[in-house]
């Protein structure tokens, strides 16, 4: 069965729409809303090259597919078929390019698209029972193939993310560091140079003074 559906923007991860009763009957949804979010995190920052594909967790699977800089994502049982997931995915797509198109790029808050879960509940249900003539006939569907999509674990997807944060966040930290290092070094070396010629200013100024003090006295 479906369990949850999510729609983001690639460019920057922004979450546009979703199911608003889904997770209901999962347990730990919020775990894996957190993880499909990751996801799509990762795809904005092209962490995750492939434009569709099936990311296994735990006893569930993530379907996403990419149109038009938007992410379609839901999340069914494992064994839901893999043919109805990007189906459903499909029609989901096509409605919401008919009707949010022109605005997908200009949204500028979460969730901009709340209303289209109307349309999501009603196309869930329309996939929930794979024995329907509809769903035996889409999966009967010769032209609509997915043996391509490519299948991972969500911890291999999810961890080249994590390594290219670490190896970002290193980078940064050695960048840092080296300002630091930098900033110190001037610092000594400014203060050595103090140190050496301090003495020979004071010896200078005190010759001026002196000089001074005896043509005032002459």
């Amino acid at each position: 069965m479906v369990k949850l559906t999510m729609i983001a923007r690639v460019t920057d991860g922004l979450p546009l729409a979703e199911g608003l009763d889904d997770g209901r009957d999962v347990r730990d949804a919020d775990f894996y809303k957190q993880q499909a979010k990751s996801l799509f995190k990762n795809l904005s920052m092209g962490q995750i090259g492939a434009s569709r594909m099936s990311v296994e967790t735990g006893p569930y699977v993530f379907h996403y597919n990419i149109e038009g800089h938007v992410c379609y994502l839901t999340m069914c049982d494992r064994s839901y078929p893999k043919k109805l997931a990007f189906q459903y995915l499909e029609d989901l797509k096509n409605e919401f390019e008919r009707v949010n198109g022109s605005q997908i790029e200009t949204a500028a808050r979460p969730y901009a698209f709340i209303k289209f879960d109307t349309f999501i509940q009603k196309t869930k249900k329309l996939y929930q029972d794979t024995r329907t003539q509809r769903n035996v006939t889409k999966l009967n569907d010769e032209l609509y193939e997915v043996h391509q999509i490519m299948t991972r674990n969500v911890q291999e997807v999810l961890g080249v993310g994590e390594k290219l944060d670490q190896v970002s966040q290193m980078s940064s930290r050695l960048t840092s560091e080296s300002r630091i290092y930098a900033d110190k070094s001037r610092d000594l070396n400014r203060q050595a140079l103090i140190r050496k010629w301090a003495p020979v200013a004071i010896v200078i100024g005190v010759v001026i003074l002196l000089f001074w003090a005896k043509n005032k006295i002459w």
